[in-house]
């Protein structure tokens, strides 16, 4: 079933201005060109212009209109639209060389220019879109909206039915390799009764859901969708899990207690120091949270601020060079992963260009990073949550919140975690010690 068309009308105006504006400009070259006989020049700048036009008009991709039905999907990027990707990396413009010899100020060019020729020479984007479509995915209407989600059920019959929910950079891509393990754990060291339903659905903005056309999408509005896709999905009783954005939506989820929600698990879990400071000072780990929390605020949140406050703006750059999608995504994965000092400590280049790749192909920079200028500064900060509460606290992540203060906060911590390795993308680097987490902390809640 093809779902994204390769065929994108464009109106008359815009045909004319996209051939038009560049031989305006070089008029006096073309007719002198043609005043000494150059028609085979000229005819060869009309052929150029139209096959990039014709190129810019068929690298986008269309995504198929959703009604409240659960529509089978599968991803079918078209072949131009590689082609494109690959053009557009062969023609990046950079930057100068950086003047230090770290990644003090963002991606050093060597590393840069390193990502973007495996992108461009040996990347395979087949490869996961065959993993994507190996798997039941659907789309389907929520509150106007089309959302795209995976859906794998188990054969066990008693099964727990959970919904995953990524952040930002990350995408369903992150939870392709705990599938398996979750919804058939005798393959893979587990046992029947750990089994779960599983549905990851791809926020709205991201990947293969729409882009919101309209202000609104705040966590507490995704929080109550989900809500109604499991129940879409038949199911009454479930349980929910996310870090990063997807941590967000899950507390709100919890805080608005939606029917059939059991228990959550946060391996990001949104805490800060419950007011007023302790009587005796803070503790040690709570320093040391603190000071976390003050090198974020002084020298990692620039990003969030952007996106926070100028989405549009920073969207034009992003959607239109792949090189600088790719950094924007790159640098954080260097940030934020259990590394020595390189994103490839903690990532497969390969897999970290299957994010990037869908991030790209999609064109969701603008639309992804609206989310924070919905709900930055309203909606993702602590809350008191009155319902089941389990924590992962991997340790590698860019930010390690003491146990105090998840004591404070969910009056119903039940499980509480620090795993030695991994980090903001707990199951795109430990896959297997994400599924133990959550094999741990759910069989209480079974």
């Amino acid at each position: 079933m093809d779902n994204l068309q390769s065929d994108i009308p464009v109106n008359d105006t815009q045909e004319k201005t996209e051939v038009s504006a560049p031989l305006r400009s070089r008029r006096k070259f073309l007719c002198a060109a043609a005043a000494t006989g150059g028609a085979t020049i000229l005819s060869a700048e009309f052929r150029a212009e139209t096959v990039r036009a014709s190129t810019d008009k068929v690298a986008e991709l269309v995504l198929p209109a959703a009604t409240t039905a659960l529509a089978p999907f599968e991803v079918h990027v078209p072949e131009t639209a590689l082609v494109d990707l690959k053009r557009r990396l062969a023609d990046t413009r950079w930057p100068n060389k950086e003047p230090v010899a770290d990644w003090s100020q963002g991606v050093p060019l060597a590393k840069a220019q390193a990502l973007v020729e495996h992108w461009r020479t040996r990347y395979d984007w087949r490869r996961v879109e065959r993993s994507l479509n190996a798997l039941p995915q659907f789309r389907t209407q929520l509150d106007g909206l089309g959302v795209h989600f995976i859906h794998v059920r188990s054969k066990h019959p008693n099964a727990l039915p959970i919904i995953i929910t990524h952040g930002w950079p990350g995408s369903v891509i992150e939870f392709l390799q705990v599938i398996a393990p979750l919804v058939d754990p005798t393959a893979h060291g587990g046992k029947p009764d750990e089994a779960f339903h599983v549905v990851i659905p791809s926020l709205p903005g991201f990947g293969f859901s729409d882009k919101p056309t309209e202000p609104g999408w705040r966590l507490p509005r995704i929080a109550k969708v989900w809500g109604v896709l499991m129940q879409r999905l038949g199911y009454t009783r479930y349980v929910a899990q996310g870090g990063d954005w997807g941590a967000g939506v899950t507390s709100w989820m919890a805080k608005q207690q939606l029917q059939g929600l059991a228990a959550i698990h946060l391996n990001l879990p949104i805490l800060f120091p419950p007011p007023p400071a302790p009587p005796g000072g803070y503790t040690a780990a709570e320093q040391a949270a603190l000071a976390q929390l003050g090198k974020y605020a002084s020298d990692g949140s620039a990003y969030a601020a952007i996106r926070g406050t100028r989405p549009q703006t920073l969207g034009y750059g992003l959607t239109d060079s792949p090189a600088g999608q790719a950094m924007w995504i790159y640098e954080k994965f260097k940030e934020w992963t259990d590394n020595h000092g390189n994103p490839e400590d903690a990532l497969g280049i390969d897999a970290m260009l299957d994010d990037i790749s869908l991030y790209w192909f999609t064109g969701t920079a603008a639309s992804s990073a609206r989310l924070y200028f919905e709900s930055f500064q309203k909606d993702f900060v602590r809350m008191p949550l009155d319902i089941p509460v389990a924590v992962s606290i991997f340790k590698g992540d860019m930010f390690a919140p003491p146990k105090v203060w998840g004591e404070r906060t969910y009056s119903k911590l039940f499980y509480w975690n620090e795993v030695p390795k991994g980090g903001h993308f707990a199951a795109f680097e430990q896959p297997e010690l994400f599924v133990a987490e959550l094999r741990k902390c759910f069989a209480q809640q079974r």
